[in-house]
């Protein structure tokens, strides 16, 4: 699958919630519209494990940490970019989301879990912080950003 495929995938998802409130409401409308057991959530998982064996996917690795922003914020991803790091049984970089978080969680162990969240969609809203951390296995995680707006500094 080209990066072009798979960003079309993507923006199945990101057109769907254009204009959108980033909150924790979001993962519930998610949740509801791209089910983890349901065809588009499946299809974008099936493609993240074809890219990543493809080697243009998770291409960066740090503290045991396999990630890479697969698209910048564009029109055609409704001013979303898409990041995605495969974790496993570890704690990642303390960061703030600006502007919200969209967590895609496709568990690879069954049991595995981000943020104490089971795999399907969990949103963290303007200006929240927080420490990723994978649970019981492995899992990757799809993220998107508004703007593309992550900020990994540390507090003053």
């Amino acid at each position: 699958m080209s990066k072009s495929a798979f960003k079309a995938l993507v923006a199945q998802v990101t057109s769907s919630i254009a204009g959108l409130p980033v909150d924790a409401s979001l993962g519930a409308v998610l949740n509801a519209r791209f089910p983890e057991d349901g065809e588009l959530f499946k299809s974008i998982e099936a493609a993240c494990h074809k890219a990543i064996g493809e080697g243009w996917m998770c291409e960066n690795e740090h503290g045991g940490i396999r990630y890479g922003r697969v698209a910048e914020a564009d029109s055609e991803l409704s001013g979303f970019s898409i990041d995605v790091v495969h974790m496993k049984d570890v704690a990642g970089p303390r960061h703030r989301h600006p502007l919200g978080e969209i967590d895609m969680i496709m568990s690879i162990d069954p049991a595995a879990k981000f943020d104490g969240a089971p795999r399907g969609w969990l949103v963290y809203g303007p200006d929240s912080v927080h420490r990723p951390t994978l649970t019981e296995g492995a899992a990757l995680v799809l993220y998107l950003l508004p703007d593309g707006q992550i900020d990994f500094s540390r507090p003053k």
